[in-house]
């Protein structure tokens, strides 16, 4: 089957689908986007993604294209015509098309929107969550502002590649500080050995991710306590855990760090039970 995007008005099919070469999401990363899980044919924590969406408009000053029930029709309508029962939907607002110039076009430049929606095997992402994942660290380099979700995404393409070139699905940033931040598409997690469960505050330093959110939840009902702050590799290294969490990938244990084996080197049995039970507390819509 063929698939079909949204772009500025029409489904079209993928292999069609373009945005005018001046489009500044194109010309200067000018824009946002949000990835929502896709479960049993519906959306997954829509509310707390389109929250999240307009905060990070707000914070670049390009205007909402549309109401957000607009929106979350196009969001299921792209599902629909993709025929995707698990997988994900992604939405990316430009600040639109105008003449090559850094500063703001005028007032009443129309946001750009973009929609796709692809399958993921959740039978292979079970056996992934069963052996584990591989990570590695690289410096901080992105800008100050990684709260905001922009596709200005060439420091997290670089650092993802470095993970694949070294065999690991991931790559942790560390800061100046010698302490992990984030994934470069995740947030990233340890179990400390009497039980702890470890995540840096969500201030300008990573994303608030949504998943990263719900799992605070989770870990309510387990009775876990949470400390928000900051951790070193080499505490990641001896944790008793470590995970990372996404929007594709939930909560996905990680056994291995800059090739140092975490715990025993297999995936721990509070990640599993937490990425297990994760889908009790999200939001189906």
């Amino acid at each position: 089957m063929s698939r079909i995007a949204y772009v500025n008005g029409m489904y079209v099919p993928h292999r069609e689908a373009a945005v005018h070469v001046e489009d500044r999401g194109y010309q200067f990363a000018d824009g946002v986007y949000e990835v929502c899980e896709v479960r049993g044919g519906r959306l997954i924590d829509e509310r707390r993604h389109m929250e999240r969406l307009l905060r990070s408009l707000s914070e670049l000053r390009i205007d909402a294209p549309m109401p957000l029930s607009s929106l979350g029709v196009i969001l299921r309508e792209t599902v629909r015509r993709n025929r995707v029962r698990d997988g994900i939907v992604y939405l990316q607002v430009t600040r639109g098309v105008a003449p090559r110039d850094h500063a703001f076009p005028k007032k009443g430049t129309m946001p750009g929107v973009v929609v796709t929606a692809r399958s993921i095997d959740a039978t292979k992402g079970e056996k992934t969550a069963n052996e584990g994942i591989a990570v590695i660290t690289v410096p901080e380099n992105r800008w100050p502002r990684v709260d905001i979700k922009s596709v200005s995404l060439l420091p997290n393409v670089l650092a993802k590649q470095a993970a694949r070139e070294a065999g690991a699905k991931e790559a942790w940033y560390v800061d100046a500080g010698g302490k992990v931040t984030e994934g470069s598409s995740s947030n990233a997690w340890i179990v400390t050995k009497d039980g702890r469960v470890v995540t840096r505050k969500a201030d300008s330093a990573i994303l608030r991710g949504i998943t990263r959110t719900v799992l605070l939840d989770v870990l309510r009902d387990h009775g876990l306590k949470l400390e928000e702050r900051a951790f070193t590799v080499e505490e990641a290294q001896t944790a008793r855990e470590a995970f990372v969490t996404s929007a594709s990938q939930l909560v996905m244990p990680v056994v291995s760090i800059n090739g140092r084996t975490v715990a025993n080197g297999e995936p721990g049995m509070l990640s599993l039970a937490l990425r297990r039970d994760f889908h009790r507390f999200a939001e189906t819509n």
